[in-house]
């Protein structure tokens, strides 16, 4: 049986392109960006191309304000905690959503440990914030409003634009974590409004392990390590030089066929909605049906456990998410569904399916023949679905 992934929020494969970049970056035997030699200027030459690409993806209206990190969770680290030491004589106040990610939700909580206050805004039941509820939330101790652009397990997008309207006018710090959304829609930080916004290159078909920082020109953030100047002054630390060249052949191909695969996508889960009622019943669809990711669907199925079924799909080679990568393992149900109203039990019935370039409907058809079968025999066995009245 051919694999079919339909993972693709936890990993994406590299891209033959990116492939490329890198082998001949280490075939070129690339030193250090900061070395002073010839083979220095070339490597600083190569890193300030990957910017550039990266620059472009994004719009920023200046490359320096692009910092590459170690990834998504380091991205939003810097953000947070930066932007909270960098301004602390103005307050100690921050404000995220309940759906956050865990990097957004556990860094809250350390500054919490540390004097600062947190409010966290709820959502309604499809995951979509509601703008006013954050200018309410807003006080004159207020530094930082922290709003993913995308959820990482609805696939939610969330009104970013107006957000950035109210902290502008009240002149407050705006981050928003686009992890799960560069590289999937169009982001253009211009337009956006934000201050910061945090990315992943493995999003876009990059490397794992690299990722980056968008600082708007004039944000004050203090950078999380100490000891070089590297980033502009703003990351510390020997730059990962192939991986970032890989991050900006990704930005390059991402940003010449992204109307393209986003249209594909859109597609497939069109088709996967309108085909899902011919082979089961009983489920909640959690997903935005207008602002939600072209290529991510959650799905609660009824009466059984997600897990049970993403290990049944697995054994037919077939590729789906119960949750977040990052959350994987936890017996808890999940932060994010049970916010948007779900109870534990709908909870832990979740299905995440993402698409990529390459599915196809065939796979699509495949998947749902496959999961038919695999939703009867988890209820014949569930105890929640034959105690329940029909």
């Amino acid at each position: 049986m051919a694999f079919i992934n339909l993972d693709h929020m936890s990993y994406k494969p590299l891209l033959p392109q990116v492939k490329s970049a890198m082998k001949a970056a280490i075939d070129m035997d690339f030193l250090n960006p900061s070395s002073m030699h010839k083979n220095g200027e070339q490597a600083a030459e190569a890193l300030a191309r990957s910017r550039e690409a990266v620059r472009r993806l994004l719009n920023c209206s200046d490359a320096k304000e692009v910092v590459f990190t170690s990834g998504g969770t380091e991205s939003v680290n810097h953000a947070i905690k930066g932007a909270a030491a960098a301004n602390i004589e103005k307050g100690r106040h921050l404000i995220i959503s309940n759906i956050e990610h865990n990097a957004v939700i556990r860094s809250a909580k350390r500054l919490q440990s540390m004097g600062y206050s947190v409010t966290s805004v709820s959502v309604d039941g499809k995951g979509r914030v509601n703008p006013d509820e954050i200018a309410e939330a807003i006080t004159g101790e207020t530094i930082l409003v922290s709003i993913m652009h995308s959820n990482n397990e609805t696939g939610t997008i969330q009104p970013i634009e107006q957000i950035a309207e109210i902290t502008r006018k009240k002149k407050i710090l705006f981050h928003t974590d686009a992890v799960d959304s560069v590289g999937v829609v169009p982001i253009d930080v211009q337009q956006l409004g934000v201050d910061l916004l945090s990315f992943s290159a493995n999003t876009f078909h990059g490397p794992t392990g690299v990722g980056g920082l968008y600082i708007r020109k004039g944000s004050r953030v203090f950078p999380m390590f100490d000891g070089g100047v590297q980033e502009n002054n703003k990351r510390a630390g020997t730059e990962n030089l192939i991986g970032i060249i890989g991050a900006g052949a990704a930005a390059e191909e991402t940003q010449q066929h992204l109307a393209q695969w986003q249209a594909h996508t859109l597609g497939l889960k069109r088709y996967l909605l309108a085909q899902l009622p011919r082979y089961i019943d009983e489920y909640i669809v959690n997903t935005h049906p207008v602002h939600s990711l072209p290529s991510m669907l959650s799905v609660s199925i009824q009466y059984i456990e997600g897990e049970s079924v993403m290990l049944m799909l697995d054994d037919e080679n077939i590729a789906v998410s119960t949750r977040s990568a990052c959350a994987t393992g936890s017996l808890r149900a999940s932060h994010v569904l049970t916010s948007i109203g779900l109870s534990h039990a709908d909870a832990q019935g979740t299905l995440v399916i993402s698409f990529g370039k390459d599915n196809t409907e065939a796979q699509i058809d495949r998947f749902l023949g496959v999961l038919k079968n695999v939703v009867a025999t988890l209820r014949e066995i569930s105890p929640l679905y034959n105690k329940t009245p029909r």
